[in-house]
């Protein structure tokens, strides 16, 4: 006798998706559904002739209806308001939300417009310079909002995410005793933040070049905030700093783009010294997060990777940048 077997994580046909995105939001009968990437979450590229979407499916048990439901909210605010990011697109019957029955269980989908340009690593001083502009306008949009979702501080991006990678790990290597230092040091230190001196509110929180589209190096476009939650702003900015440090290991270069991307950002809006007096740190305790994040996501993403080299790597430029900006917690 032949039975099912349950499924942790499967992948669904993207011919299938593509009926039912065809059906429910009423496209052409010339649509097209490919798989692009298949990481935290799977993403499918939809084509209707010139008409181009991505097709989000999130992860079975990753994200709750309210948790994707407070994201769209975020993301219809941010379009209504001007700012550059792609957007929910409503099905026929007005509903942004699909549910899929997979082998696993009830999986949540939405369909995004597709970000205008390309993405790349290598832009110029000048594309920094809009990245912190648009940046800026989206926490404009973004201060003082309140979210239905995490709200990152000590206890989730330090003392619980540490927590977790040192029993993914098991064995206590050097990088984990360097993370619980590091977690205790930077608990500490976001201790000692004055709320009142630091802007607050809805935060994409994985700001980088793999996130944005940049359209003939002049307009900007955000995506995938997955990771949305509420937190101070300035967790945004320093987090596309680290990964621009990351990505240029040519520090001069690095530090010309990032004073571009600084200057661009405060020609919108002002960092007051408290923030930027705490950019140095902010990334540190986000980078904690995801390392845990990783580990908590093994058996449902591709996890090769995934090991104590991995481990060694990305301890290692927590060190360069806290090297570079003489940060010592011991």
């Amino acid at each position: 006798m032949t039975k099912k077997f349950p499924a942790i994580n499967s992948t669904l046909s993207p011919h299938a998706l593509g009926q039912l995105i065809q059906q429910q939001y009423g496209l052409s009968n010339k649509t097209e559904c490919k798989v692009f990437r298949l990481a935290m979450n799977h993403l499918y590229i939809v084509e209707d002739g010139e008409d181009q979407y991505v097709f989000r499916v999130y992860t079975y048990d990753w994200r709750t209806r309210l948790e994707i439901e407070e994201e769209l909210r975020l993301l219809n605010l941010l379009k209504e308001t001007g700012r550059p990011v792609a957007f929910p697109i409503a099905d026929q019957s007005k509903q942004f939300i699909q549910e899929m029955e997979a082998p696993e269980g009830t999986r949540f989908g939405v369909l995004f417009s597709y970000a205008k340009g390309i993405k790349t690593a290598k832009f110029s001083q000048e594309t920094s310079f809009l990245i912190g502009q648009a940046l800026a306008k989206v926490h404009q949009s973004t201060e003082n909002l309140k979210l239905k979702r995490m709200s990152y501080n000590t206890e989730n991006l330090l003392s619980n995410p540490v927590s977790r990678t040192k029993a993914f790990y098991h064995r206590n290597t050097s990088e984990i005793k360097f993370l619980e230092t590091l977690s205790e040091f930077l608990t500490l230190r976001m201790d000692r933040i004055n709320p009142q001196k630091m802007r607050y509110g809805a935060v994409h929180l994985d700001v980088w070049f793999d996130n944005l589209h940049i359209d003939d190096e002049k307009e900007i476009t955000f995506f995938d905030f997955d990771f949305c939650g509420n937190g101070y702003l300035c967790f945004d900015v320093s987090y596309f700093l680290f990964q621009l440090f990351t990505t240029h290991l040519n520090e001069d270069e690095y530090h010309a783009k990032a004073d571009c991307f600084i200057k661009g950002y405060e020609t919108v809006t002002e960092i007051s010294n408290e923030e930027k007096e705490f950019l140095p740190f902010a990334c540190l305790a986000i980078m904690t997060y995801y390392i845990s994040v990783q580990c908590d996501r093994f058996d449902y993403w591709t996890n090769i990777f995934l090991n104590e080299d991995h481990l060694k790597r990305m301890v290692g430029n927590l060190k360069r940048w806290m090297a570079y900006h003489k940060i010592e917690i011991a």
